[in-house]
């Protein structure tokens, strides 16, 4: 078996006890450990994808306020539980890689108003997969996806935010399996 930091091969995965499972896979998804728990009954998956197929479909068949509470999970995008450290490694460094982390004062307060016009407009916050952004500026990337989004009616955005849920533990499952 491998080293906890270790990437797992699918066979490894599917080996793992349902605690073990659990353990390594709670993070895919902002503070919502029971969407690998929806999965490992279903093992064996064949590879990564059958496996991110798997925990997409549990987290679009949840309860709408079990997928709410996994939207709200998630921190604004520079955002105070940002600045104050009180974001997941994951999120952090998802955001330090998008180069939120140094900012000046007014993209601060543009950030800041986004969030709060979005939270005001949704309930929740703004989800968004930052490594699919590939623009050359992605500070400026971000800023146009809230101003098209703003435009979403609340079913579909909700929607969107799942979808860019799914696409963030896409890539945090990549770094966990092989």
């Amino acid at each position: 078996m491998s080293s906890p930091s270790a990437k797992l091969t699918i066979q490894e995965v599917n080996r793992l006890s349902a605690d073990e499972f659990s353990a390594r896979l709670g993070g895919l998804f902002e503070d919502a450990p029971w969407v690998p728990g929806r999965v490992v009954g279903k093992r064996p998956f064949r590879n990564r994808a059958h496996l991110l197929q798997a925990l997409g479909d549990a987290v679009r068949r949840a309860w709408p306020d079990q997928q709410l509470a996994l939207i709200r999970a998630h921190p604004d995008l520079v955002g105070q539980a940002a600045a104050e450290g009180k974001i997941s490694p994951a999120s952090a460094g998802e955001q330090s890689a998008a180069g939120l982390d140094c900012l000046g004062a007014e993209e601060r307060r543009w950030f800041d108003r986004y969030n709060a016009a979005y939270r005001e407009k949704f309930g929740h916050p703004f989800v968004l997969c930052l490594r699919a952004v590939k623009a050359r500026d992605k500070k400026d990337a971000i800023l146009e996806s809230f101003e098209i989004r703003m435009h979403n009616d609340p079913d579909r955005e909700r929607a969107t935010a799942l979808n860019e849920a799914v696409r963030i533990a896409e890539f945090r499952l990549a770094e966990l399996v092989e």
